[in-house]
């Protein structure tokens, strides 16, 4: 019966992608360098025999890495949805891992299907630097940070807010309304870390506001200023933007998740150190 016959032959099939950014010039497609975005995609047009655009649900500048990133592809081809991650993974370098994929309907989109994305921003505050852990934080330690005092100066952001003060130049983005969902910092041992959950986040947003938290943090700042530069829109007084390495992209969610390695409750409570 005509009921029956499949009038669509694609397939849509979504990730979820952990990468390292250090190699990496970001998430996106790329003209001379190279990106996490076109690494899958050749591999995918190869496996799969014809042209594949792979749609994130967010981007990542260079250096910076995740946990869950998510994305999605269409293809006819006939390897199962549930066995793409295998067969990725044995393509694929190793400092880019998917750790599940799965069939989803043809109007689920990775991107503009999510209702939160989650980063994170690791701080190594020991005077003695590390190897260990240089590629996954900022080694601040000119002055001692006061979590409290960052963690005060994150309160006031919760909730629906502008902030174009936060935002580097050259987004195309038609507005910098957004809503926060959660804010916290706290500190473990040598680490302080920055988290941060929001209905989306504008570009360069966690560098920016982690640069700015930092001078909070070491008193040069007060809480009350902080607030008046995002709540006034005054771009010009945020100045330094984070370096990429301690910031980790750690998961997008969705309404009615298809997934089940991207749950909030898989995600360490620690980026560097696992639980």
């Amino acid at each position: 019966m005509l009921a029956d016959i499949d009038v669509n032959p694609m397939r849509r099939v979504a990730l979820v992608i952990q990468y390292l950014g250090t190699r990496f010039y970001g998430w996106q497609r790329q003209v001379k360098h190279q990106s996490v975005q076109q690494t899958i995609e050749d591999i995918l047009n190869h496996l799969c025999g014809h042209k594949i655009v792979l749609h994130g649900a967010g981007r990542t500048d260079t250096g910076v890495h995740a946990a869950a990133q998510v994305a999605h592809f269409e293809t006819n081809s006939p390897i199962p949805p549930d066995k793409w991650s295998k067969v990725l993974n044995a393509h694929l370098p190793k400092d880019i891992l998917i750790r599940e994929s799965v069939l989803v309907p043809h109007e689920w989109h990775a991107r503009f299907s999510a209702t939160w994305r989650r980063y994170r921003y690791a701080i190594f505050t020991e005077a003695v630097p590390n190897l260990f852990v240089r590629d996954f934080s900022w080694h601040y330690y000119f002055d001692r940070l006061d979590e409290s005092l960052i963690q005060a100066a994150l309160a006031p952001l919760l909730g629906k807010q502008n902030l174009a003060a936060l935002q580097r130049a050259g987004s195309k983005r038609a507005h910098a309304w957004l809503t926060v969902q959660e804010a916290i910092c706290w500190r473990d041992r040598d680490f302080v870390y920055v988290e941060m959950q929001a209905s989306g986040f504008l570009y360069g947003m966690m560098r920016l506001l982690v640069g700015l938290l930092v001078e909070v943090g070491r008193s040069r700042l007060s809480v009350q200023e902080f607030t008046d530069i995002w709540q006034h829109q005054r771009r010009e007084d945020v100045r330094y933007a984070a370096p990429p390495q301690g910031l980790c992209l750690l998961g997008i969610g969705y309404d009615r998740t298809p997934f089940k390695s991207s749950a909030p409750e898989k995600v360490p409570k620690s980026f560097l150190f696992p639980a």
